[in-house]
């Protein structure tokens, strides 16, 4: 049994992730800017609430919202305009993050946009303040645990995710991953035992013939799934 953690997981008692979370929240020098898209709130499986009970309420700020202008939000566009800030969203301007952790040796500040992949492109591409910061992006080599939620393909993450793998990278502390992702897997494994079953990616099912949604009719859905199907970077 593991120690029960001060923190709270807000969850009921048959389904409580609390032995889970760490017993104190985690010593991290990076701090996380999560920019929620509002759908995410109503969810019932959501992950930021996981990773905010794993750290300190000062290292990961939530902004939930659509549009983010610098008068609204002059806290943000502050924390945008630093020149350490970085922006976890892949792409061709995107340098790897395992490159700007090894040249940095001061603490860093990422923001990340949680939700779908369509809610996180409509916030990145319509604030400018999200094309200020560096862009970066972490390597697509290894899969999610969050099974019960099905992903675009194979390597996409959960917000929940990409946080423990970039902390771990800015920290250069490999315990953290394993720490943030305890809750995670409890959560999959309770869902489980509970009559969830596991969602495999958008692409798995493309790719096996298992896809039994009717294919879009919008020209450019369809191409983005044919992309997934030939493994396409998207």
């Amino acid at each position: 049994m593991l120690p029960h953690s001060v923190l709270s997981c807000s969850r009921p008692q048959k389904v409580c992730l609390c032995p889970f979370l760490p017993i104190q929240p985690l010593k991290v020098s990076s701090c996380l800017y999560i920019i929620q898209h509002p759908a995410e709130e109503s969810r019932v499986l959501r992950t930021v609430p996981l990773l905010a009970a794993c750290l300190p309420s000062d290292k990961c700020k939530i902004l939930v919202g659509r549009r983010f202008s610098e008068d609204r939000y002059p806290e943000l566009a502050t924390v945008c305009r630093n020149p350490s800030t970085l922006i976890l969203y892949p792409g061709a301007e995107a340098t790897d993050l395992e490159e700007v952790a090894v040249m940095s040796s001061s603490s860093s500040i990422m923001i990340i946009i949680d939700g779908t992949w369509s809610q996180a492109k409509d916030i990145f591409y319509k604030n400018s303040l999200f094309r200020l910061p560096r862009q970066v992006q972490l390597k697509p080599n290894i899969s999610s645990q969050y099974v019960i939620r099905t992903q675009p393909t194979n390597t996409c993450l959960s917000t929940l995710e990409c946080a423990a793998v970039a902390l771990t990278i800015m920290e250069k502390n490999e315990s953290i991953q394993e720490t943030i992702l305890r809750p995670l897997q409890a959560l999959c494994s309770f869902q489980l035992q509970h009559g969830a079953q596991i969602h495999h990616s958008k692409e798995h099912l493309l790719k096996n013939g298992l896809y039994n949604k009717p294919m879009p009719k919008n020209k450019r859905k369809l191409r983005r799934m044919e992309l997934l199907v030939n493994n396409v970077k998207i």
